[in-house]
């Protein structure tokens, strides 16, 4: 299958307004300069966007209006994962209506699950569904972590066609790119591995970084994907203090803030979010002054 993109794919912020509903038109903006700093994909509703805090019916607005406004550019990913399996199903029935490209289905969390588990819930998923499956694996907040074995047994479905992989363990992505070879695409999601993991097989990011430096992210994964590996390693040296100062606190609540000094309107976090402290606001501002030197800013 071929991959639905490469390079970096932005997980995209949910802007709101003053009261907390979605600001569609500030949400229409992001997509925009997203785009017009060479974003490879739009991935929606995922962790970033705060999509656990979101209705199916909002959720399948953002699927719509992403689509719309992409207008087949770049890929549409929305985040269709849930710990229930037959919710899973029904949200990615009606957000193919939406005409997104895939699916970004999270590990179930909380109940959890064994590995023959996870290998049942996504192949229920793939059955169904008409557009490809991104498994996502973020152990940090499921409770969960998909083995390389459990890669392997993954890929054999043609309708699982890849991976975003926020786990930081280096030697199992290794080996998991390694047994799955090309029947799964992996993507990092760890804006501090970039370069290692794209050395290792990955076809690219499922990145925060990109909501304010879209333009650098692609540049740095296309150098690393084209061979470049000492440009991409100091691209990611360059940026590696921000990154770390970007999950100071719980994301997205940095980058919003990020996003809101550098002039873009973000709106407030959804309960049980809240704004980061001082300090932490501090630590970032400082690591921000790289981004004077780019072209980042929306006007």
């Amino acid at each position: 299958m071929k991959p639905v993109f490469i390079g970096s794919g932005v997980a995209l912020i949910t802007p709101f307004d003053k009261d907390g509903k979605i600001d569609f038109k500030g949400f229409e903006k992001l997509i925009e300069h997203q785009i017009e700093n060479k974003t490879d994909a739009i991935i929606v509703c995922g962790t970033t966007g705060e999509g656990s805090t979101l209705t199916v019916y909002e959720r399948l607005n953002l699927f719509s209006t992403a689509v719309e406004i992409a207008r087949g550019r770049v890929p549409v990913i929305g985040g269709t994962g849930s710990n229930s399996t037959s919710f899973s199903l029904s949200l990615i029935k009606e957000a193919e209506k939406t005409g997104i490209d895939a699916h970004l289905s999270v590990t179930p969390y909380y109940n959890k699950t064994s590995q023959e588990g996870l290998i049942k819930h996504y192949y229920a998923l793939a059955e169904k569904a008409e557009k490809p499956i991104i498994v996502y694996n973020v152990p940090s907040r499921t409770g969960m972590n998909i083995t390389p074995e459990t890669y392997k047994a993954l890929s054999e479905h043609n309708n699982i066609c890849g991976v975003k992989e926020a786990d930081s363990n280096i030697a199992k992505l290794i080996k998991s790119v390694k047994l799955c070879g090309e029947k799964l695409d992996f993507y990092i999601g760890n804006d501090d591995m970039i370069c290692p993991a794209i050395a290792c097989g990955c076809k690219g990011v499922i990145s925060v970084l990109a909501n304010i430096m879209p333009g650098f992210t692609h540049e740095m994964a296309t150098e690393g994907i084209n061979g470049n590996t000492e440009k991409c390693r100091k691209m990611q040296e360059e940026v590696i203090e921000l990154v770390g100062a970007l999950f100071c606190d719980v994301n997205p609540i940095p980058v919003k803030f990020a996003m809101k000094h550098m002039g873009m309107d973000t709106g407030v976090l959804r309960l049980p979010l809240c704004e980061m402290s001082e300090e932490k606001q501090q630590r970032l501002i400082k690591c921000m002054e790289i981004i004077k030197n780019t072209d980042t800013l929306i006007n």
